[in-house]
């Protein structure tokens, strides 16, 4: 027998291995999603702020709320305070005659609760308390501030509070000067009084809730339609709604950063936009309503100029008014129903779909018109991610305010111009009305109150749900194309 083979030396021996031993290993990592609902999620913020929307109620529904001792109807109650956490401003009744000091009150600790944010707002109590945040605290807070930092949040919320208390200090501080030192709001006032109205309308002007408690029989016309000849007063309401839409952020870059070249692109958008906004809705404001009766007419032409600045101010986030809108021609509700619909900053006291997102929509478009691959401006490229979030906010925004205007229509007797305009108004968190909110009835303020709570969380709401289920797609199906247009 042949004896078996033996490799000699220097031999190279190749072993070519089986299928079973170069077989692929396989390995089934289970992912670990990120909540979306539930008390573990962002979504907290919303929660937290129907929590307070439901307490302000049972408040507000106290006979010790209301000037003559009866319980209003819960409808009533339940409307006010969402109009008063949403910081919107819409009402049902004429707030210094229905609701009592202790109602007034309620609706004051609501609108500022409501215009900080229940995260902010809850983060501070805890603070102050001494008890440190969780980390799903601190996530929440990040995603309601809308920052990307997760380290000094604590120190980042005590800021904010701080901020905006000295802001709204310094506003009644003003106003209770010009009301009661250097003048008088009306014959008689008490000092107390005078520093109550002034604390009040300086909240409401920083939260751009557009509350206004002016005793009926004491200062005429409705919101601050008496003070359309006092610069001084409009100009510091105009103030404080333009810092509360800014935001803390985008002022405190303003005041560390100093040079606008060195500002971030939310920043210059944010900064930019408020100024062309303002501007645009100042000139139409002024130029249609110029010569017309019942509205800027019968003004000196000074008054004209800041009623109208004060208008394009309060348009986009504040419910204040120096003019009545149910006189105001067509077009000037269509230019302000824009205004509504675009709002203010981001993590800001305003509503509507925000600035940012508004400018990423029309780089998005002008973009796509250039032909160009990625969205631009000021030397930076914006994230696609980014400018698809902010395409699907605007889409499903404007189709709720079509579901809205749609739902309110098939109710209401009213024309479709001012049904739209309320609409707008309750998305939007404005106030603003051309007088129907009262008449409305209890299906319509239904659908007013979930207008407001839209209009407050819907976006913020949505970009946590998006944030929340992102994934990573494994592989990529074939393209094909779609006629466009």
């Amino acid at each position: 027998m042949q004896p078996p083979w033996q490799p000699r030396p220097g031999d190279v021996i190749v072993r070519r291995p089986r299928q079973a031993e170069i077989a692929p290993v396989q390995i089934h990592l289970r992912r670990r999603g990120v909540p979306v609902r539930g008390i573990a999620s962002p979504m907290i913020i919303v929660y937290g702020f129907v929590a307070l929307a439901v307490l302000g109620s049972l408040l507000l529904w106290l006979p010790i709320s209301t000037t003559d001792g009866d319980s209003p109807d819960f409808m009533t109650a339940l409307f006010t305070a969402v109009s008063a956490i949403t910081v919107t401003g819409l009402v049902v009744v004429d707030t210094p005659t229905f609701w009592s000091g202790f109602g007034e009150g309620v609706i004051a600790v609501l609108l500022f609760l409501g215009g900080l944010g229940f995260m902010t707002s809850a983060a501070f109590l805890l603070i102050l308390m001494g008890q440190r945040i969780g980390l799903q605290n601190q996530l929440a807070i990040r995603s309601g501030l809308g920052v990307s930092q997760l380290g000094g949040l604590p120190v980042l919320v005590r800021n904010i509070v701080l901020t905006a208390v000295l802001l709204q200090a310094i506003g009644a501080v003003a106003m209770f000067l010009r009301w009661y030192v250097f003048g008088t709001l009306w014959n008689g006032i008490s000092a107390g009084e005078a520093l109550w109205q002034a604390v009040f309308h300086s909240a409401s002007a920083f939260n751009n809730a557009g509350f206004s408690i002016f005793p009926p029989d004491k200062i005429e016309g409705e919101s601050v339609t008496a003070f359309s000849g006092d610069y001084f007063i409009l100009a510091v309401l105009s103030g404080l709604i333009i810092l509360g839409g800014l935001g803390y952020l985008v002022m405190y870059e303003l005041i560390t950063v100093r040079r606008l070249s060195r500002l971030s692109i939310d920043a210059k958008l944010i900064l930019v936009g408020t100024v062309a906004l303002l501007l645009a809705g100042a000139a139409l404001v002024f130029a249609l309503e110029y010569d017309r009766a019942g509205t800027l007419a019968e003004r000196p032409t000074g008054e004209k100029i800041a009623d109208a600045a004060f208008q394009s101010v309060v348009a986009r986030t504040a419910g204040f008014t120096v003019i009545d809108w149910g006189e105001t021609q067509e077009a000037t509700k269509l230019s302000t129903v824009a205004l509504m619909f675009i709002g203010g900053a981001s993590a800001s006291a305003a509503g509507g779909i925000k600035i940012g997102t508004f400018a990423v929509i029309i780089l998005a478009i002008f973009g796509t018109l250039k032909n160009r691959v990625h969205t631009q401006v000021f030397g930076r490229s914006i994230p696609q991610h980014v400018v698809r979030q902010a395409l699907v906010v605007g889409a499903v925004a404007i189709a709720a305010v079509f579901a809205l205007t749609f739902a309110l229509a098939a109710i209401e007797d009213q024309p479709l111009g001012d049904i739209l305009f309320e609409a707008v108004s309750a998305f939007g968190t404005v106030g603003l009305s051309t007088g129907i909110t009262g008449a409305l009835s209890d299906w319509g303020r239904g659908i007013i109150i979930a207008a407001m709570f839209m209009g407050r969380f819907g976006p913020l709401s949505l970009a946590l749900l998006m944030q929340g289920r992102e994934e990573v797609e494994p592989y990529r199906f074939a393209e094909e194309r779609v006629r466009i247009g």
